[in-house]
């Protein structure tokens, strides 16, 4: 991964909706790892090309930037922002969803490296066939949209692992060296991580929304849109347990649309309302204990792995 990002640590930031920022991604990839601007959390791809030059003044370690397709009455211009993105001279891409084709084919012909997320290994051999670089796969511990499969990383990641040719990125469940070893072992050649980075200094939230997080243990995400086959995993609080409640009772998305829009969510980012709007969060909040910066984050979880790694190797001396 190191040799294919031109990063010197596999530690990727995922992607993840008013997040990924230039402040957050610079610190990243200034940090060793490998930073990720969000297209979609631009308003138009005009404000994507001045994104990226806004991360570009702040480093000049690689970044990448996430697209993500998803299902949409309204789409965005999606060609149009990868035009943006191409244009700029972004060498990684991290795609999701339903990507055409044509869309691998022009990002490969311009000469960028794609890592494709997928929450399934029958995804991720597809995603291989069309031309992805590397596959980052999410187990069923990740915030956001751990696809209706329910499994976990320490069955998904061998399983893609002994499938798949290109590199493999572990994502889903990871916040410390610990989980960084694990994904080593289990035949990862990086890790991916969300919600951890979330937790630190640069992150462009409140910082009681990453308070929250430290506060929250294991116990304290929630399945949103499960009756609805679109589950998503988000951060326990008195929003997400009302919209559970009322998924419980039989409804419709329009019953709880007013719950779940996005702009809610962005408000409660920076208002600093815990229980503003639906907050994506993993199950790896409950390792999360304090805010660190970017560097510290990254320097701790590069140590610890060595550790970890050198100890498990002691146990067959």
């Amino acid at each position: 991964m190191t040799e294919l990002l031109g990063v010197r640590y596999p530690i990727v930031q995922g992607g993840m909706m008013w997040v990924g920022t230039a402040e957050l991604s610079a610190a990243v990839s200034n940090a060793g790892g490998l930073g990720i601007l969000t297209a979609l959390t631009q308003p138009t791809p005009e404000a994507l090309s001045a994104e990226i030059a806004r991360c570009r003044a702040r480093t000049d370690q690689p970044f990448g930037v996430n697209l993500t397709m998803l299902p949409s009455i309204d789409p965005p211009p999606y060609e149009r922002y990868l035009d943006a993105i191409l244009d700029s001279k972004v060498t990684i891409i991290e795609t999701a969803g339903k990507v055409p084709p044509e869309f691998f084919a022009k990002a490969k012909a311009a000469g960028a490296k794609i890592i494709h997320k997928c929450v399934s290994v029958r995804h991720a051999l597809a995603a291989e066939r069309q031309g992805a670089d590397a596959i980052s796969i999410d187990g069923f511990e990740c915030a956001g949209h751990p696809g209706e499969d329910d499994i976990g990383g320490l069955v998904l990641i061998p399983a893609a692992a002994r499938q798949l040719k290109v590199p493999l990125i572990a994502s889903g469940g990871i916040g410390d060296g610990r989980g960084m070893a694990g994904a080593l072992a289990l035949g990862a050649e990086g890790v991916n991580m969300g919600t951890r980075f979330c937790a630190t200094q640069e992150a462009p939230i409140h910082p009681n929304i990453k308070q929250a997080l430290v506060s929250a243990s294991e116990r304290d995400t929630r399945l949103i849109f499960r009756t609805l086959h679109n589950t998503a995993r988000v951060l326990r609080n008195a929003v997400s347990v009302e919209v559970v409640a009322t998924e419980q009772k039989g409804c419709q998305f329009e019953d709880i649309r007013h719950l779940v829009a996005g702009q809610r969510g962005r408000a409660a980012l920076q208002s600093g309302d815990a229980d503003g709007g639906i907050l994506a969060a993993g199950q790896v909040v409950g390792l999360i204990d304090d805010v660190p910066t970017c560097a510290e984050l990254i320097q701790r979880m590069v140590s610890e792995c060595r550790s970890r790694l050198g100890a498990a190797q002691e146990y067959f001396a």
